[in-house]
């Protein structure tokens, strides 16, 4: 099979179309081609007034293929490649069940693995199920009553499942394409397999996680929703247990050798519980700013001119970084085309918002994360904990401020430009349903921060036009971009307990500071699950 790349496709264009670019790349006639499926798809959109998609593409053809490689431009054709997973050689020993803490993409894939490896792990979820999770959520948006156990941050799913389910990732392991053919297996749409920007939807992606859930469960796996982990049970340096608060509010003590801490970025008080024990905790860097909120129409017109709104394009993603005299790198991060800013709180007395679509991306406004790093220099104290006290600290202001029942502060890019409190909204309405109240955001983020903001907003205007619309939204504040922690673990995957190796404890995904998104999350579970299955070691 021939791999042929940069393919250009009109947006009206088929797949008999793309199949005859391929032929007359190969010199070959397009009946020559017994097969063809997309490899990658992009839009290019460097000249907007001639917008189309670039493909690579793998096919088969009726004729002497080393042959026709040879004769073709090297730089555009080559012998396809592709990746399959292969299970790793079970050598586990032990016959305790491992006992899997969080059941977003890390534990998710986790669990999967060693469910089909036969282990029929045991899934610990604080949150509720996701349907009921779904419900939880609306109602808080609803009365803003919160529930703590169970919001955007916790339950079936993880964080991701009320976002975009975005799918894009930096990371260069090869296992990610195991993550995005599961996807798929469980209900994804295909096109993720392809497409340069691959997202699920927050609406598709619940249903892809119930499938997933109930196969961990058909190979004997067992998954406990509104199930919170309180305390490990550790002698020796090993693990011989944990204790969990059930449904009905009782501790459980559950005897177990292997533990996964797939806790998410905002398991506070596990984090804190950990601590508790000796675990071995360091600071890590992490991202606070905004969510930036525009006409969708606007930005689709100026990523697209004229071909925006165009049905082969859908809603316009950007994805911009730049480095003001500040000396920060600012960035936009978790973009949300047609989407909606969300309240996402999971602590009472705070306010955290975030971004989320639906697969249509089909609401007024687009949004995005607007993000300035925090190095550890710039944490209140040099404690472990202290990046989660920073960020508990500039929710609360939030909350605050913006009237202390969830509405989200929020300010107009001209407002925050001029260095100026805004007192009413203009032409963009915002979209976070527990709704916003005008005000000065600089009242909220570090100075730092928001100077860094000023400037790279006006450094994105002249790289995406109207960015720095000046009707445009803030809304504060994003704190929860990733963990501000690392639990320490070694070469095997296991944590540390002072200077020792605390056997059979994994920390594991985003919440452990190993991953930055679904995607690198879902690898760092596959990674851990592999750990587990080759240790040979019989507690």
């Amino acid at each position: 099979m021939l791999r042929i790349n940069e393919l250009k496709l009109p947006l009206d264009g088929t797949e008999e179309d793309l199949k005859k670019s391929a032929a007359k790349v190969l010199h070959i006639q397009p009946g020559d081609i017994t097969s063809m499926s997309i490899f990658k798809r992009s839009i290019d959109s460097r000249k907007k007034e001639n917008i189309f998609f670039s493909c690579a593409v793998d096919v088969e053809i009726n004729g002497n293929e080393e042959r026709i490689l040879k004769k073709s431009d090297s730089r555009r054709v080559s012998q396809s490649e592709f990746y399959e997973y292969e299970p790793v050689e079970v050598k586990r020993k032990s016959t305790f069940r491992p006992v899997i803490v969080g059941f977003g993409p890390a534990g998710m894939f986790c669990s999967l693995m060693l469910a089909r490896a036969g282990l029929k792990p045991i899934v610990l979820e604080r949150g509720n199920d996701v349907d009921q999770r779904t419900k939880d959520v609306h109602n808080f948006w609803t009365t803003r009553n919160l529930n703590t156990q169970s919001n955007i941050q916790y339950g079936e799913g993880g964080a991701g499942t009320f976002s975009d389910g975005k799918l894009t990732t930096g990371i260069k392991d090869k296992k990610q394409r195991k993550i995005f053919t599961e996807f798929v297996h469980f209900g994804a749409p295909e096109q993720i397999l392809y497409s340069n920007y691959p997202h699920i939807g927050t609406d598709k992606l619940v249903d892809v996680v119930k499938n997933l859930r109930k196969e961990v469960i058909e190979l004997g796996g067992e998954i406990h929703f509104g199930c919170q982990l309180t305390d490990l049970i550790i002698a020796n340096n090993y693990i011989h247990g944990v204790t969990y608060k059930d449904q009905n509010g009782s501790l459980v003590d559950l005897e177990t050798d292997t533990v996964v801490l797939a806790i998410g970025h905002s398991a506070r008080d596990t984090v804190e519980m950990l601590y508790r024990k000796n675990i071995n905790i360091i600071q890590k860097a992490f991202s606070v700013g905004t969510r930036i909120e525009h006409p969708r129409e606007m930005i689709d017109k100026a990523q697209y001119g004229d071909f925006a709104g165009h049905p082969a394009l859908g809603a316009a993603n950007y994805k911009m970084a730049c480095h003001p005299d500040h000396g920060r790198g600012a960035y936009t991060f978790c973009m949300c085309p047609g989407g909606t800013v969300v309240c996402a709180s999971s602590e009472e007395g705070g306010v955290v918002v975030n971004g989320m679509s639906e697969y249509a991306r089909d609401k007024e406004n687009s949004n995005a994360a607007l993000l300035v790093g925090i190095e550890p220099d710039d944490f209140p104290s040099d404690h472990p904990l202290a990046g989660i006290e920073l960020q508990r600290q500039i929710e609360q202001k939030a909350f605050e401020l913006g009237g202390k029942d969830y509405t989200a502060p929020c300010q107009l890019v001209g407002d925050f430009l001029k260095n100026q409190k805004s007192t009413k909204l203009q032409s963009v309405t915002p979209s976070c349903p527990t709704g916003t109240t005008p005000s000065d955001i600089r009242l909220i983020l570090p100075k730092r921060v928001t100077d860094t903001m000023a400037d790279a907003i006006l450094q994105m205007d002249r790289k995406l036009k109207g960015f720095a619309l000046p009707e445009a939204v803030l809304t504060a504040p994003e704190t929860r971009s990733s963990s501000p922690v690392r639990i320490v673990r070694g070469d095997f995957y296991e944590c540390f307990q002072g200077e020792n190796v605390l056997g059979g404890v994994y920390p594991c995904g985003e919440g452990a500071g190993y991953a930055g998104g679904i995607v690198s999350a879902g690898v760092d579970g596959i990674r851990v699950a592999e750990a587990i299955l080759t240790d040979e070691h019989d507690y």
